[in-house]
């Protein structure tokens, strides 16, 4: 009778603690958090200016997503998502370090951080113009217009395609254009501007609203 007794006890402890309420620890209310698009100051007047010279949607991507440390970014797409997180991506100005800390066809100028060697060699401005002569693309730091002017240019004589090849990886990505790394930088471009990818693909992502 002893041991019936205890397994009985035994078979109603489970029960017993499956209809007892566990109280639930309290929850502190969250505060409302910030989605979708964000005011940045000064950024729309900006914009106005580079559409002014003629800058387009590929224009302002380029310009905006130089921004991001693309060189710290193996992941492009993380890089646009960046882009659209971080304030200091999204000046789309020239107050960078002189020639992008670069020398000769290396050195980069304006607020596409086009190369030298890449200037010289597509632009009737900078026809004849040696290496050594990098220095003279300093003024496009200073020329908004001039510098979108010859970036259009430039690409003309490239073609889309290689202009990219070319100002992603200099020199080797106009020798060697179709790497992945040369695709993944356009598809980043496209999608910071909200345009179908090249490709055909379906990566979009919504540009700013800017005021």
């Amino acid at each position: 009778m002893r041991f019936t007794s205890i397994a009985a006890i035994l078979a109603i402890v489970p029960a017993l603690v499956m209809s007892s309420p566990i109280p639930e620890p309290e929850v502190a209310e969250r505060a409302l958090g910030q989605t979708g698009s964000y005011t940045i100051s000064g950024l729309g007047a900006r914009k106005k200016q580079l559409s002014a010279c003629g800058a387009n949607d590929l224009d302002l991507a380029i310009a905006m997503l130089e921004y991001v440390a693309l060189s710290q970014q193996p992941d492009l797409l993380a890089a646009v998502i960046l882009n659209f997180l971080s304030p200091r991506t999204d000046k789309m100005s020239t107050d960078y370090k002189y020639g992008d800390g670069k020398t000769y066809d290396s050195a980069n100028f304006g607020v596409f951080k086009q190369n030298w060697g890449m200037l010289r060699g597509s632009t009737g401005r900078y026809k004849g113009k040696t290496a050594n002569d990098y220095n003279t693309g300093a003024e496009m730091n200073s020329n908004l217009c001039l510098d979108i002017s010859l970036r259009h240019e430039s690409q003309n004589f490239y073609g889309e395609s290689k202009w990219f090849a070319g100002h992603r990886n200099g020199a080797s990505g106009l020798s060697n254009p179709n790497t992945q790394d040369i695709q993944n930088y356009k598809d980043a471009v496209y999608a910071q501007a909200g345009l179908p990818t090249p490709a055909g693909g379906s990566m979009y992502v919504d540009k700013f609203t800017l005021l």
